[in-house]
């Protein structure tokens, strides 16, 4: 079956190992993943990888893709630099097509109004008040938080973001979900099995 492709946000200072388990295990799963930068310039995350865009953002079309993935990066704490990512993010939600956003990225969907009414969370409430959002009472103290179409979590959680995007996607469901869950975030060797069978079987 095809799939339209992934897109995954880059920038300078980007948060490099936030999205990892995402985009490997969704690569895995055949999507193809395009990395999206302000320009066809190089960028350069925070653990000093070089990685060239496959495509700007303004090329990037909603209709032409599955999901719009936004890493964290200081970027976004210094300044409006990275307000077009946020911008795209809510060209893809108006288009009903999913937008996931993980520590800093959630506080530039703050500034951009997408969180007003649309459960969330972050690193921790506070760090989004600081915006003057109107969503503070729809935050949710919890790892990862899907609602209609957008995906967020806070920087100590990217096991938790990719399951949700892979919940979302349909990547994996039920009992394997959960098993692959399990072994990335708890270490449980037992999930492995599950999975293994999974894998055999599909």
């Amino acid at each position: 079956m095809s799939r339209k492709p992934v897109h995954l946000a880059v920038y300078d200072t980007y948060a490099d190992w936030e999205t990892g388990h995402a985009t490997a295990y969704l690569a895995r799963a055949g999507y193809e993943i395009r990395t999206a930068g302000p320009s066809h310039e190089p960028v350069t995350s925070i653990g000093g990888l070089r990685v060239q865009p496959a495509c700007a953002l303004d090329d990037v079309r909603p209709s032409e893709s599955s999901l719009l993935i936004l890493p964290g990066a200081d970027l976004w704490d210094a300044g409006d630099g990275l307000a077009p990512f946020a911008r795209k993010a809510r060209e893809f939600l108006d288009a009903g097509v999913p937008v996931a956003a993980i520590c800093g990225a959630t506080v530039g969907l703050a500034r951009e109004g997408l969180l007003d009414d649309r459960e969330h969370t972050s690193a921790v409430s506070f760090y989004l008040a600081a915006t003057g959002y109107g969503g503070g009472e729809r935050y949710v103290d919890a790892d990862a938080v899907t609602d209609r179409g957008l995906i967020t979590a806070g920087p100590t959680e990217p096991v938790a973001f990719a399951r949700e995007i892979f919940r979302l996607l349909g990547v994996y469901d039920g009992e394997v979900l959960d098993a692959w869950y399990r072994l990335f975030h708890d270490s449980d060797a037992e999930a492995y099995a599950v999975l293994e069978k999974a894998q055999a079987s599909g």
